[in-house]
C-alpha cells in the first residue's frame, strides 16, 4: 500500500477526483446558476425575436395590402383617364366635325356671295353694252330733229304721268 502512497500516478487521479468533487459540489450552483441564466437569456432573444417576426409579419402584411389597394387605386385612376380621354377624343372630334361645317357653309356661302357678285356685274357690263349697242343705234337712226321730236315727247308723256 505504501507503493500506491509513492505512486504519483495515484496521487494525481485522487486529487483530480477531489478537485471534481469539490467543484461538483461547490461550483454545480454556480454552473448552473450561469446556464439557468443564459437559457433566460436564450429564451428571452427567442421571444424577442419571434415578437419581432411576428411583427415583421404584420408590416409584411399592411405593406402587401397597402401595395393591393395602390395597385387598385393606380387602375381606378388608369379606367377614369382612358374613360376621360375618349370622351375628351369624341368631344375634340364633335367640335372639329362642328367647325369643319362651320367652315364648309362659310365657304359655300362665300361661293355662292361670289357667284351673285360675278352675275350682277355680268349683268351691269351686258346692261352696259345693251345700253351703249342701243345709244350707238338709236344715235345713229336718229338725226338731231327726230331727237328732239322725241325729247319733247318723251317730256310730255313724264308731265302727263305726273299730273295724274
Amino acid at each position: 500500500m505504501f507503493d500506491l502512497l509513492a505512486n504519483t500516478t495515484f496521487w494525481v487521479a485522487l486529487s483530480f477526483l477531489l478537485f471534481i468533487a469539490m467543484a461538483y459540489r461547490f461550483g454545480r450552483m454556480t454552473v448552473l446558476r450561469q446556464l439557468d441564466s443564459r437559457i433566460d437569456e436564450v429564451r428571452k432573444k427567442i421571444a424577442t425575436a419571434e415578437s419581432l417576426r411576428v411583427e415583421a409579419q404584420e408590416m409584411l402584411a399592411q405593406y402587401q395590402r397597402k401595395q393591393r389597394d395602390a395597385i387598385r387605386d393606380a387602375e381606378k385612376i388608369i379606367d377614369a383617364a382612358k374613360v376621360n380621354a375618349a370622351r375628351i377624343r369624341k368631344q375634340a372630334e364633335a367640335d372639329l366635325d362642328e367647325s369643319l361645317a362651320r367652315r364648309e357653309q362659310m365657304m359655300v356661302a362665300r361661293i355662292e356671295r361670289m357667284q351673285q357678285d360675278a352675275l350682277r356685274e355680268i349683268q351691269e357690263r351686258a346692261a352696259d353694252l345693251a345700253i351703249a349697242a342701243a345709244e350707238e343705234l338709236v344715235a345713229g337712226k336718229l338725226d338731231k330733229n327726230a331727237n328732239a321730236a322725241l325729247v319733247e315727247e318723251s317730256i310730255r308723256d313724264i308731265s302727263s304721268r305726273l299730273s295724274h
